[in-house]
């Protein structure tokens, strides 16, 4: 049975898809990182773990779909590695298991915060965590994603292709009010991120949705960036955005150029939001399953664990979750390089220094992350 973050029950089902690639070694120390937060903050899990990716799919050709579907549904949250290996066609996992996730369980929100945090290098010169602090709604059910489209003519020269994107008013209205809740939990301005002059129709819809919803949000400010503008002002100025709401597409593009600003894909997290709690929400790391280093101890875990903090705040352990952020700051502003062997360590040890520094958080000998924490502004938006 799932739960809304307004419920604190203390006992929580969750489903872990550690997936291909670094998925597994990822996934590993998030859970380390989830014990030690259950003996330190006084909540518990139950956990059952999902074989799916690329090696189940060649072996049984199973998908999201039957056993899968229904394990996952009667989770509390979804724990998710990475999934995508050289051995499986590119589009059959993403389509088959992952955009039909986020369908089935109308996962309707791609959050991604994007912050600086202190002591973490970033490719932006001179830029300091206070002018990047900011959080990505990005619908997460629609657009380009649907999946639908046809070839005729295939293989020739006359050969053409069509791509459908499709945009609702019911799937945009409750992204941007889900956005504006956000906005208003955090420093009260919302950005539209899209490209009206050229994709007019779905520019419409989007701007005059974003018009209605305004009017039940009087105290945010609103403004609007083409797609290709945020481009350039992202990593020049990203003081100038707080919380900014866009479309499917343009979502995947512009959050993986706010990852490199942060410091890198290995430290950016993401939440697969069900509003409503009809089903469960899914977590994960942006970065994809890397099979080129898989198993050799390479990946960072940070994103994964942050992830992990995305997931407490949305079950309601707030407090957990303000920790186990600040725990992973403490070790991120501690190491020369974010990936690889400039890490000092591997990807194990890296999560073990991460478990480690959360005991220090929990018993006051390390400060608590300091500002708001996007965990805080996740559950404000979620509770109202």
């Amino acid at each position: 049975m799932t739960t809304s973050s307004t419920t604190r029950k203390r006992m929580y089902a969750l489903a872990v898809v550690p997936g291909d690639g670094i998925g597994p070694e990822v996934t590993d120390c998030a859970l380390g990182v989830l014990d030690k937060a259950q003996e330190l903050f006084g909540f518990s899990t139950e956990r059952e773990l999902i074989q799916a990716g690329a090696q189940h799919y060649l072996a049984t050709g199973e998908l999201f779909a039957g056993a899968i579907e229904e394990s996952l549904r009667g989770k509390d949250a979804i724990l998710f590695g990475s999934m995508g290996d050289p051995s499986v066609t590119p589009g059959i996992l993403e389509r088959g298991f992952i955009l039909a996730m986020r369908q089935a369980f109308e996962q309707a929100v791609n959050l991604r915060p994007v912050r600086l945090y202190p002591g973490v290098k970033t490719p932006i010169a001179d830029l300091s965590p206070e002018r990047c602090d900011m959080v990505f709604v990005r619908e997460n059910t629609e657009g380009a994603y649907v999946g639908r489209g046809s070839t005729v003519h295939a293989g020739t020269k006359n050969a053409v292709a069509v791509q459908e994107s499709v945009n609702t008013r019911a799937g945009v209205e409750r992204v941007i009010d889900y956005a504006f809740r956000l906005a208003d939990s955090r420093r009260k301005k919302l950005t539209l991120c899209h490209k009206t002059n050229i994709l007019v129709e779905a520019g419409k819809l989007w701007t005059e949705t974003m018009a209605d919803m305004a009017k039940r949000y009087p105290e945010v400010e609103t403004d609007y960036v083409h797609v290709d503008a945020m481009c350039f002002h992202l990593p020049v100025s990203p003081e100038r955005f707080d919380v900014v709401v866009t479309d499917n597409l343009f979502g995947d593009i512009i959050t993986d150029l706010g990852a490199v600003i942060q410091g890198g894909m290995g430290v950016a997290a993401s939440a697969n939001l069900n509003l409503d709690g009809s089903a469960p929400s899914m977590f994960e790391a942006i970065h994809g399953s890397a099979p080129d280093i898989a198993g050799k101890g390479l990946a960072n875990p940070a994103g994964a664990v942050l992830s992990l903090a995305m997931c407490l705040a949305h079950l309601g352990e707030i407090e957990a979750a303000h920790a186990v952020e600040t725990a992973v700051v403490h070790v991120l502003g501690s190491m020369e390089g974010l990936a690889g062997p400039e890490m000092g360590g591997t990807t194990s040890e890296v999560g073990e220094r991460i478990t480690a520094a959360l005991s220090g958080v929990a018993a006051g000998s390390m400060p608590l992350l300091a500002g708001r924490s996007i965990m805080e502004g996740m559950a404000a938006s979620s509770s109202n």
